[in-house]
């Protein structure tokens, strides 16, 4: 097999960035979706559940101050 060197490979990459940039041109920009959900659970209490639950277990999953440390 014929080794291609690095100018042959750097004009291969070249060509399909510029080939990815075109197709990029045309493509529309898509909504943000972080956007498009905030305040979707407004005023829903499950979802007060939800932060609740989360709050707790991260809570429960700390682990203990070591006495030692604050002496």
């Amino acid at each position: 097999m014929a080794e291609v060197s690095i100018e042959e490979r750097l004009a291969a990459v070249e060509i399909a960035v510029k080939d990815l940039q075109r197709r990029l041109v045309n493509v529309p920009s898509s909504p943000n979706w972080l956007e498009q959900i905030t305040g979707s659970f407004k005023n829903q209490p499950a979802f007060e559940d939800v932060l609740k639950y989360g709050r707790e277990w991260r809570q429960a999953d700390q682990l203990p101050e070591d006495p030692e440390a604050s002496a």
